[in-house]
């Protein structure tokens, strides 16, 4: 069963901004393991991964109706990709499935999340 769904759409150029302005911004929002990934990118292609992140952990705390800071910080929460490249979200105490969608073009990134509750 569906229990919550969320969306998130920011620009490119305003996730570009934010970094450039304030360094902490990507510590802030990207866990260590993502930094590492983030850090090994070409500088287009950082803005697209931060945007992406940021709107996955944004479309997961409206899909739970709580926001960031009430019950998850940035850092409780992860986008990881499995084998065939395909993202998820693994969220810190969290135990419902959860869907995620990243999407992005030349100014804007998208993300989707759909929460299912584990138990039939």
């Amino acid at each position: 069963m569906i229990i919550g769904t969320g969306i998130d759409l920011v620009e490119l150029a305003r996730i570009q901004q934010l970094a450039e302005r304030q360094p902490r911004f990507i510590t802030r929002v990207l866990t260590e393991a993502e930094q590492k990934e983030y850090a090994l990118l070409s500088a287009g292609r950082k803005t697209e991964f931060l945007a992406g992140r940021f709107a996955a952990k944004e479309a997961f705390v409206k899909a739970i109706g709580t926001g960031i800071s009430a019950t998850f910080s940035w850092l409780d929460l992860e986008v990881r990709k499995e084998e065939t490249g395909k993202p998820y979200l693994v969220a810190r105490n969290y135990d419902q499935k959860v869907h995620l969608s990243i999407s992005h073009s030349k100014t804007q990134a998208i993300a989707q999340v759909i929460i299912e509750s584990l138990e039939s």
